[in-house]
C-alpha cells in the first residue's frame, strides 16, 4: 500500500494546533496538499506558512465548523484553489468538564455543536464534491477512548464522541458506490494543551491531586501507563488517508496503549 498522498487535498479542521497541527504536518511531508482550517485564521495562516517554508504544499481557511455558510465557503475556497477535496479530518473540538446536574444547556449545546454539528457539515461539504466528481476520497473523524466508553464529568463529550460512530458508518454505506471510505480514530488521552487544561479541572472536581488525576484517572487502563502522542495520531491518520478501497471503512480505531481493546 502507499504511504504517501500524492498530491491529494486534505482538509484538516482545527489544525492550527494541538493534533490537527501535527496531522497536517504529516500530510503536507507525505505530499498532500493540506488545507489549514481553523476558527484562528491567524495561527492558521503561520502553520500554513510554516508548511510552505518547509516544501509543502498548503493554505489557510478561516472554519467556525458550527457555521454553516463558513464551511460551505471554506470548502468552496479549497475546491476554486486546488480543484477537489480528497480527504477531509474533522478534528476540531473541545472539552468542557462537569457534572450531568451542574452541566448548563449552554455548554452542552456548544460542544455537542462543534464535535457533531461541525462533523456534519463538514462532511457534507466534502461529499458533495467527491459526488459531483464521483471520484473516492477517505473522511476520517477524530473520535476517542470515549467513543466507545465513558467517564464522570464528559457527558457531552462522551456523548458526541459516541454520535460520530453512527455518522462515520452512515457515511461508509452511503459513500460506498464512490469508494469514499468513513472511519474513526479514537485515540486514548493525548498531551495537548486540552488535556492539560483537563488536570486542574478533574483534580478540582475529584478532590484529589493532579499527579493522581494523571495516574488514577487518565492512565490507569492503559498497559504502560504512557500518554498516546501526536504522531501516534498523526502516522494513523496517514495510513486513513492513503487507504485507497472499501476494505477498511466504517470501523473505529483504538489508538490508546491499550486502554480499550476492541
Amino acid at each position: 500500500m502507499k504511504s504517501t498522498l500524492d498530491g491529494k487535498v486534505c482538509i484538516v479542521t482545527g489544525a492550527a494546533s494541538g493534533i490537527g497541527k501535527r496531522i497536517a504536518e504529516v500530510y503536507a511531508q507525505a505530499g498532500g496538499k493540506v488545507v489549514i482550517a481553523d476558527l484562528n485564521l491567524d495561527a492558521a495562516t503561520a502553520v500554513a506558512k510554516e508548511l510552505t517554508d518547509a516544501g509543502g504544499q498548503a493554505m489557510a481557511v478561516a472554519m467556525d465548523v458550527t457555521d454553516e455558510q463558513q464551511v460551505i465557503d471554506g470548502v468552496a475556497k479549497v475546491v476554486a484553489q486546488y480543484g477537489q477535496v480528497d480527504v477531509l479530518v474533522s478534528n476540531a473540538g473541545i472539552q468542557i468538564i462537569n457534572k450531568v446536574t451542574d452541566f448548563t444547556l449552554t455548554d452542552w449545546r456548544k460542544l455537542i455543536a462543534i464535535h457533531l454539528d461541525g462533523a456534519f457539515l463538514t462532511t457534507r461539504e466534502c461529499m458533495r464534491d467527491m459526488e459531483k466528481r464521483k471520484a473516492p476520497g477517505a473522511i476520517i473523524y477524530m473520535g476517542s477512548v470515549h467513543s466507545h466508553e465513558a467517564s464522570k464529568l464528559k457527558s457531552a463529550y462522551v456523548a458526541a464522541k459516541h454520535g460520530l460512530l453512527g455518522l462515520a458508518r452512515t457515511v461508509a454505506k452511503e459513500g460506498a458506490e464512490f469508494g469514499i471510505r468513513a472511519n474513526v480514530i479514537c485515540p486514548g488521552f493525548v498531551r495537548t494543551p486540552l488535556v492539560d487544561k483537563q488536570i486542574p479541572e478533574q483534580a478540582k472536581e475529584l478532590g484529589i491531586s493532579e499527579d493522581d488525576v494523571v495516574k488514577k484517572v487518565m492512565l490507569k487502563d492503559t498497559v504502560d501507563g504512557e500518554f498516546t502522542t501526536v504522531d501516534d495520531v498523526a502516522n494513523l491518520a496517514l495510513f486513513l488517508a492513503a487507504f485507497e478501497t472499501n476494505a477498511l471503512t466504517g470501523q473505529s480505531i483504538d489508538i490508546s496503549h491499550g486502554w480499550m481493546m476492541l
